[in-house]
């Protein structure tokens, strides 16, 4: 319907006519979404942003990785669904993506799509980070035997440890002048796991535990990490910085249309959400070299609105800018001259 309302002026698109739903969801079935994949991957690699206003000490956000998962509802019984069937033995289908996203530029580095009932684990096989890096996640990618693999390679990471955990505490770090009140416990710990053969390593694996209190939340939240060389307050800080990624699968589902699909096929959805990302991160580019002071949100408005119009992109953007600035003036003025 969108591209309906533009009848007429689809000509430098090299389009007649709009074309029909059903001819766009069988030229995707068949359409590999990997040339979408690699677009993105190359969009995505020639605009590397820094759109952080973090806290985080630079040489830890320049090389700290953000992972998590995200599922697309679907109608259609396309991919398998996760949980239990509802009590009429209906249940629908979705797509998962799991994503590896970048702190320094907020964009994803690696995607993988599979059934939203595949587990979270399998993505693992997928990542590879390099030495010296960090990176952060949810209980749900917890395995220990990629920890081994990740402590082999030098690379950090920070989650959050199981409620049934069992472990064994070695040593507890005093607390010193500079420990913040929110640290309750600093711990060096020992964990046995399991190898690839199933069999129980005769080393344990060494880890360390910080017991942390949210006051704002008011609840207490236990890291585990094999970094021992920041503070506390710093590890914490980077499993908080995970909420990124959730600002992220929030902008990509609040701004693109993906609650409905053109097709009815994993390939065709792919597609579509492949699309999106490339939207996001296009946008996003055109946001910061922009230096646009309005909502994201209303940047995909504005450009939703003016698709087939004439008016440049950073015309448009620098046009409501300036309405902005005036608006601030005007208001500084009554409040000087006492007419507010």
């Amino acid at each position: 319907m969108g591209l309906e309302a533009f009848g007429g002026k689809l000509n430098h698109l090299n389009l007649d006519k709009v074309p029909a739903r059903s001819t766009l969801a069988d030229a995707n079935q068949n359409r590999s979404s990997q040339v979408f994949a690699r677009i993105y991957a190359e969009l995505s690699s020639r605009f590397r942003l820094n759109l952080s206003d973090s806290r985080l000490p630079a040489a830890v956000l320049s090389r700290l990785f953000i992972i998590d998962s995200t599922v697309f509802p679907l109608f259609k019984a396309i991919l398998n669904a996760p949980g239990k069937y509802a009590a009429d033995g209906r249940r629908k289908g979705g797509i998962k993506k799991n994503t590896m996203l970048e702190a320094q530029s907020l964009m994803p580095t690696l995607i993988r799509f599979n059934a939203a009932a595949a587990s979270d684990q399998l993505f693992l096989k997928a990542v590879e980070l390099p030495a010296g890096s960090f990176v952060t996640f949810d209980k749900g990618y917890n395995n220990f035997l990629w920890y081994a693999s990740l402590i082999a390679k030098g690379v950090n990471f920070i989650t959050r440890q199981k409620e049934d955990a069992v472990y064994t505490s070695i040593a507890e770090a005093l607390p010193g002048p500079d420990t913040p009140p929110e640290v309750l416990k600093d711990e060096t710990i020992h964990v046995s796991y399991k190898n690839a053969k199933g069999k129980v390593e005769s080393e344990p694996m060494v880890l360390r535990r910080i017991a942390w209190w949210d006051a704002k939340g008011q609840r207490v939240y236990e890291f585990i990490t094999n970094n021992f060389d920041l503070d506390a307050a710093t590890i914490a800080g980077i499993y908080q910085y995970r909420w990124q990624i959730e600002l992220f699968f929030k902008k990509l589902k609040q701004n693109f249309q993906l609650r409905y699909f053109v097709g009815d096929n994993q390939n065709a959805i792919e597609i579509q959400i492949w699309c999106a990302l490339i939207a996001v991160l296009l946008l996003t580019v055109i946001h910061t070299q922009n230096n646009s002071r309005i909502a994201f949100s209303n940047v995909t408005t504005l450009l939703r609105i003016h698709l087939a119009g004439y008016i440049s992109i950073k015309s448009l953007l620098g046009l409501h800018n300036k309405k902005r600035e005036r608006g601030k003036k005007i208001a500084l003025q009554h409040d000087l001259f006492g007419q507010t």
